[in-house]
């Protein structure tokens, strides 16, 4: 018992369980934020969270009037697409809560890397076309904040004692 109080100390379990909550967190705002994604798709608004006629000069009738196949398209983009950002929302939160927080640097490795891949896939697209909006990507924004806040407080508390 003595030992594992060595390996763990009460401050590194607390950092550990901080950051974990906060990765947990993280990955749930991205589950939010996919279920507004959803629900927008179904809406009169159809496009995404925060795109409106500055970045899409039509709307939903317009892109049914001109093709209902192309709308289709789009929606069906929409569903799948929101339903990815769930799932990675979801393997985020159930990595960083049943994982991290237990100090598996497996977990913690993998919660870590798979945002910084959807991320880095799907970022960069949004500036050159001016959709980067604050609407738009913001809510993303204060999501990763609060998961790399969640990063750094759960890495160190996964530090060995010196």
């Amino acid at each position: 018992m003595a030992m594992a109080a060595i390996q763990n100390p009460p401050a590194n379990q607390s950092r550990l369980r901080t950051g974990a909550a906060l990765m947990t967190l993280g990955g749930l705002a991205f589950v939010g934020y996919a279920a507004v994604f959803l629900v927008l798709n179904f809406s009169g608004a159809f496009l995404e969270l925060g795109i409106g006629p500055e970045q899409v000069d039509k709307g939903k009738a317009e892109i049914e009037a001109f093709s209902p196949q192309l709308s289709h398209y789009i929606s069906h983009v929409h569903i799948a697409l929101a339903g990815f950002i769930a799932a990675t929302g979801l393997a985020i939160a159930g990595l960083s809560w049943y994982g991290v927080r237990r100090g598996e640097r497996w977990a913690f490795a993998t919660a870590v890397v798979v945002p910084v891949v959807g991320l880095a896939v799907a970022l960069p697209a949004h500036y050159p076309w001016g959709l980067a909006t604050l609407g738009h990507l913001g809510p993303v924004y204060l999501a990763v904040v609060i998961f790399l806040a969640g990063v750094a407080v759960a890495y160190s508390g996964m530090r060995s004692p010196r």
